[in-house]
């Protein structure tokens, strides 16, 4: 699917100041819970790479997107993410990485997608804007709720490699990432 288009209409600024901010920095101790509720702790220093994207919301089923979602500058889009992720995850693995997602949503809902779509890896729950606070990322806010503005960062032994932000085009976005895997 080419979302170029749609992405275009919603075009989002990049801003240098927040690459600067998080590029080559260490990742800060993090704890947060996965679709399951276990805990995950971002900050360590295995030998496989962390490709760790942060998406606002998937729809749910049964629940109401917020109001005037699909207007709102690079909010749509997240369930298409999380399938390309997870359609690409043995290519990640391939090349010594592992899909990490994080949205400000629910343990409850995280849950509901990740069987819903068959995704087999964490996502975690940043529900109390812990990750948010630490790393100052992006967000905007919606019906008195706080979410994270699309963008994805590579993390190896703990340090951010690379940050892709703004994510202009979701069906490229992991053609860009998996490009930069193979080339560092």
């Amino acid at each position: 699917m080419d979302d170029t288009k749609f992405m275009k209409d919603q075009l989002i600024h990049e801003n240098k100041t927040l690459l600067n901010k998080l590029l080559y920095k260490p990742l800060p101790s993090i704890l947060l819970p996965n679709q399951t509720g276990n805990l995950l702790q971002l900050k360590r220093k295995d030998s496989f790479r962390l490709v760790i994207y942060f998406y606002s919301l998937t729809g749910h089923p049964k629940k109401k997107l917020p109001t005037n979602w699909d207007s709102i500058p690079g909010a749509k889009g997240c369930t298409l993410e999380n399938c390309i992720f997870r359609d690409n995850y043995e290519k990640l693995i391939q090349l010594n990485a592992i899909p990490i997602g994080i949205s400000t949503q629910t343990i409850e809902d995280i849950k509901e997608m990740t069987n819903r779509l068959g995704i087999q890896y964490d996502i975690l729950s940043d529900s109390n804007l812990l990750c948010v606070q630490k790393l100052s990322l992006p967000t905007f806010c919606v019906d008195e709720r706080t979410f994270i503005k699309k963008l994805t960062i590579i993390v190896e032994k703990n340090i951010i490699k690379k940050v892709f932000y703004p994510i202009d085009s979701i069906s490229k976005h992991i053609d860009s990432i998996l490009e930069w895997l193979k080339e560092n």
